[in-house]
């Protein structure tokens, strides 16, 4: 072949090379981003858009250009919740069952199996750069159960269930202080002391990894997952101020103006009950003077943690914008759980322990909402964190897609923590892989929500209820009906929240059929998916973090 052939034939090979490759990045870039935020120990309407007093204008700006769910469920605590929502698996299939603590079986290992893969692994192995700032809580004992070795190819933040939003210094917990280290991609940071606020490093993170994504080319998956508004109560003094004066009228006014506000929204219907006063919140107009002072104060600084999350959620928004991104990107809002009950006294996470060694708010102080700020965060729903009442696990959700989603709708949803990772895979075109590294993967129990969020459908059509489990608290939610019972209690109550979502109206003496038939679906998905009865762990789990329930 003469030179003259060999040169014609090499330039065809190399215009078809970059045809080809210029076709792929085509491609690529045309595929959606998606970013996924959750925020912590987050009531159901602490957002503007839900009907609070607190300023969020970035998530209401999402909710009025998006949708929002009535109905959306999460695990009702920390570490299950970040199980499920991370594999799309039910927390015990995970390998969370209870928290993010070893109990000696595989259901219950406290992290992440290797069968259930993480939204990090399944987009990457679709072409996707993936980013995580901020909460992992479900594995941190040994580095092959850390983020950047479950898939996400760039980490910032912690691995544990909480820190200092100001150092990095031990929280009190117990005896002895709990270790709070600041990782960014397998590294330890260690940062000046009252240099920086949490908060807005997960943020400023966010935003480095996205100009740093943008040099890639790739579509991204951004997982954000904020530790506000979760204990301990720290803002920034600016973000505070904003907020003196705000709640003098106490949970109870308050309660009734969200309500009202629920209402005008869409959120809360008009034929719906609302739950019932909690009989353990003192009423307000009945505290001192002293009392109402050192009360109002705790409102004022988790109302500012919250204002701070949402400026953080608007730099996303703004760098999105700037990549000229913000037209091709799904972005999908929710909490971990809802807020948390009980008291000092006997709250799980502090063991009774009061340490305040600055004003609430500052860096030496660890104090939290309590029960009677939670009351008014759950509002309209019955219970708190870690109980399956609806005020327990019932999250706001806010999906935002400029290009797929119609603007300002409310639907009923009746989603659920497993079902966003079949949606996140639907909308990317990712098959899940039935097998990684080697080992069979676990199939995907939920079902995608594009029919709700892209096609108009009002819920969910599942073909099978949903089911919870964690510390011996119990749940099932079938079309209109919902059975639950609350540890210690093994008594099933039936709720039909078609129209009384407060769960006032126990109907389970007049159905006992239906009590019989979702017992008898429940108990057959415990024995499937590991569920161990939690009698047989109490003891030694009431020396874990989380183990107790509200009281």
């Amino acid at each position: 072949m003469n030179q003259k052939r060999i040169t014609t034939l090499l330039s065809a090979l190399l215009i078809g090379a970059l045809g080809s490759y210029q076709l792929s990045a085509q491609t690529n870039s045309s595929k959606p981003n998606v970013i996924l935020i959750m925020v912590d120990d987050m009531g159901y309407s602490d957002l503007g858009n839900y009907g609070s007093e607190i300023n969020t204008p970035n998530l209401d700006r999402l909710a009025k250009e998006g949708t929002r769910l009535r109905e959306f469920y999460n695990n009702s605590i920390c570490a299950p919740t970040r199980a499920s929502l991370l594999t799309g698996q039910y927390q015990h299939k995970a390998g969370v069952g209870y928290f993010d603590v070893n109990l000696g079986l595989p259901a219950y290992q406290g992290y992440l199996n290797k069968e259930s893969l993480t939204l990090g692994e399944v987009f990457r192995s679709g072409g996707y750069s993936t980013l995580m700032s901020g909460k992992w809580h479900v594995g941190s004992e040994d580095k092959a159960q850390w983020p950047n070795q479950r898939g996400f190819d760039k980490f910032y933040g912690i691995l544990k269930g909480a820190a200092n939003y100001f150092n990095t210094d031990g929280l009190p917990f117990g005896k002895s202080p709990y270790p709070v280290a600041l990782i960014r991609n397998n590294e330890e940071l260690h940062p000046k002391a009252d240099s920086y606020y949490f908060t807005d490093e997960i943020g400023n993170n966010a935003v480095q990894f996205l100009d740093e994504q943008n040099k890639e080319n790739k579509p991204f998956f951004l997982y954000l997952a904020f530790t506000a508004p979760h204990w301990p109560l720290q803002a920034k003094p600016v973000d505070i101020a904003k907020y003196r004066g705000k709640f003098d009228e106490g949970w109870d006014v308050l309660r009734e103006k969200r309500i009202k506000k629920l209402k005008e929204n869409g959120i809360l219907l008009a034929d719906q009950t609302i739950a019932p006063r909690d009989p353990e919140v003192p009423e307000w107009n009945k505290l001192t003077y002293d009392e109402k002072q050192f009360w109002k104060v705790k409102m004022e600084v988790y109302a500012a943690m919250v204002d701070n999350m949402d400026q953080n959620v608007g730099k996303v928004l703004e760098k999105l914008k700037a990549l000229k991104k913000d037209k091709n990107t799904l972005i999908v809002f929710i909490s971990d759980n809802g807020a948390q009950g009980g008291f000092n006294t006997y709250n799980p996470l502090r063991r009774g322990l009061v340490k305040n060694d600055g004003p609430i708010g500052t860096s030496g102080s660890f104090d939290y909402q309590e029960q009677n700020w939670a009351y008014l965060s759950n509002t309209p729903l019955q219970d708190y964190k870690n109980n399956m009442h609806e005020g327990g696990f019932s999250s706001p959700f806010i999906a935002w897609y400029p290009s797929k989603i119609k603007a300002g709708r409310i639907d009923k949803g009746t989603g659920h923590l497993i079902d966003l990772a079949p949606t996140f895979y639907d909308l990317a075109g990712i098959q899940y892989p039935k097998e990684l590294n080697g080992v069979t993967s676990n199939p995907l129990p939920g079902k995608s929500l594009l029919p709700v969020l892209i096609d108009g459908a009002s819920e969910v059509n599942r073909g099978a209820p949903i089911f919870w489990e964690r510390a011996g608290n119990r749940a099932v939610r079938d079309g209109k009906w919902k059975l639950v019972s609350i540890y210690p209690s093994y008594q099933w109550e039936l709720y039909n929240l078609e129209n009384d979502r407060g769960e006032t109206n126990n109907v389970a003496q007049q159905n006992t059929g239906i009590v019989n038939e979702l017992s008898a679906k429940y108990f057959d998905w415990a024995d499937k998916t590991g569920v161990v009865e939690y009698s047989k762990f109490k003891q030694k789990n009431e020396l874990i973090p989380g183990a107790a329930a509200k009281k």
